[in-house]
């Protein structure tokens, strides 16, 4: 496989080190919140082309502004490259740079965006005297796990004063070589609750002696997702999940506690309160229905990515300029959650997908045998150093 962007934005040396963090992240994987080695190999790179002064966040994330010098409106545009890994043992043993740590392997390709945002970091430095305005390159860690990364970006308000946000995800269900992005929500919102349902033990061959948790339990579970087929318009895409069930200890005892949790997802900002308050409403009743109680919390996770659509037509016509219109897709919104959507929630944002699936690399993120090649790294880098510069020219869609 091989294709390439036309007019090339990266010098070689850039290119090289690219490639160089890419195998480098691969090989020593880091889990969430405790991405110390990356974040320091991060630094070294920069300084090592000049870019000093990069600012710590979320105690394992750095982020780094270039201020362009070039007459022209102030625009000032965030591109985001996550770097923290996941906790699976990876299975491809033809990689040269394959990951060392046991357990530990970069599943969703946090190392090619990671690597991305620092060509793009690089290439702006070096052409800091051709723009105005600013470009902040936030190397996030804790994309897959609390405390999220992102969170930190909207609570320490490291968006304000900014015009926009760029995002990306390799995805091995588009073809190498092509590139997508969709107008409004791309991804869902993830809530998590944790639902306690207390009653009182007695002997199983007495269950009128007790209040049995169990039962209140079961009922919850079919009740719940009649929220989804009964309540939420047919169109929407929204999602409840119980996804752990724990009570009981003995097989003639009335079960006096039960502890459930799971996950609410939406596309719909609107709806995501509601669907919280439902799932409170329903343990509450159930339980009181059956004689015994329930404690419900709520825990907000990400909210859902949304797209501009201005962002999206001019990301369009910067693939057409660059690869050519064969290379579009629209791409599928997700049914997962990432924390990008706190960028998305501040300011205009695009989340843009690039391809990677091809013989050989056909096998999903999150799977030990997932891998994409070098050769999608390059032409990604130069079309979003093409984007950002787009961006912060103030440009319009054709």
């Amino acid at each position: 496989m091989n294709f390439r962007i036309n007019n090339s934005l990266l010098i070689e040396a850039e290119r090289d080190a690219v490639l160089e963090l890419r195998h480098a992240m691969h090989r020593e994987p880091e889990l969430s919140n405790n991405e110390w080695k990356t974040q320091q190999r991060i630094r070294g790179m920069l300084e090592r082309f000049g870019l000093k002064g990069a600012t710590v966040f979320h105690n394992t994330g750095l982020y780094i502004d270039i201020e362009g010098s070039a007459s022209g409106p102030k625009r000032a545009v965030a591109v985001r490259g996550d770097i923290d890994a996941l906790p699976i043992q990876e299975t491809r043993d033809d990689l040269p740079y394959q990951s060392h740590v046991e357990g530990v392997m970069h599943a969703c390709g946090h190392d090619l965006h990671a690597s991305i945002a620092m060509g793009v970091a690089l290439a702006f430095h070096r052409m800091r005297n051709n723009f105005a305005g600013k470009l902040r390159v936030f190397f996030q860690p804790a994309e897959e796990a609390e405390p999220l990364g992102g969170r930190t970006v909207l609570e320490e308000r490291l968006l304000e004063g900014f015009d926009n946000a760029v995002g990306f995800h390799v995805t091995p269900s588009i073809q190498v070589g092509k590139f997508g992005a969709r107008e409004g929500a791309v991804s869902k919102s993830s809530d998590q609750f944790k639902v306690t349902v207390s009653g009182s033990a007695a002997h199983g061959s007495t269950p009128h002696n007790g209040i049995d948790a169990i039962t209140i339990a079961a009922a919850f579970v079919n009740e719940v997702q009649k929220v989804i087929s009964r309540e939420v318009p047919v169109d929407d895409r929204s999602v409840i999940t119980i996804g752990t069930i724990h009570g009981g200890e003995a097989t003639n005892i009335i079960c006096p506690k039960v502890v459930m949790e799971g996950t609410i997802r939406t596309t719909n900002p609107e709806l995501r309160p509601l669907l919280s308050q439902r799932v409170r409403e329903i343990a509450e009743g159930v339980a009181a229905l059956h004689r015994g109680k329930a404690e419900v919390v709520v825990t907000s996770g990400e909210p859902a990515v949304i797209n501009d659509p201005e962002m999206v037509r001019l990301f369009r016509d910067a693939v057409s300029d660059m690869a050519g219109s064969d290379a579009l897709t629209q791409g599928k919104a997700i049914s997962g959650s990432d924390d990008f959507g706190f960028y998305s929630q501040c300011i205009p944002s695009i989340y843009f997908w690039f391809g990677s699936g091809e013989p050989g690399n056909e096998s999903g993120v999150h799977t030990p045998t997932f891998a994409v090649s070098d050769d999608v790294l390059i032409p990604t880098t130069e079309l979003a150093v093409k984007y950002c510069f787009d961006l912060l020219h103030g440009q319009s869609a054709r």
